[in-house]
């Protein structure tokens, strides 16, 4: 069973909708990820080349493991057609313990 602290939470941004249902679905089927949610499109205000910009972008939430983050920052990296892509990992320190095995499972690169 996975315990709570080794589940994370992976926040990013896509251009679309589209391109984070490929991201999604790679990351799922690869195993680096139990589940990707994919949320309505947002208005994002940043900094970038000393100019305040605004884009739309499609969040997702990403579950995984502490043991499988590396991978998945790797493809995630790799997929992400930003030049910068936000990559945060947040610790979970509670959850439904069945929820967090379930991840666990789902990450596990020798799935039975």
């Amino acid at each position: 069973m996975t315990a709570p602290a080794e589940t994370l939470l992976v926040l990013t941004n896509l251009p679309d909708a589209d391109s984070a249902k490929q991201v999604a679905r790679q990351l799922v089927e690869q195993r680096l990820a139990a589940c990707v949610n994919i949320l309505p499109a947002c208005t994002s205000v940043y900094r970038w080349n000393d100019a305040v910009e605004s884009a739309t972008e499609v969040p997702v939430l990403i579950k995984t493991t502490l043991a499988r983050y590396p991978a998945l920052q790797a493809a995630l990296t790799e997929l992400h057609p930003y030049e910068l892509p936000e990559i945060i990992a947040v610790p979970l320190h509670e959850g439904l313990p069945a929820y967090l095995a379930w991840v666990g499972a789902e990450t596990t690169e020798q799935h039975p």
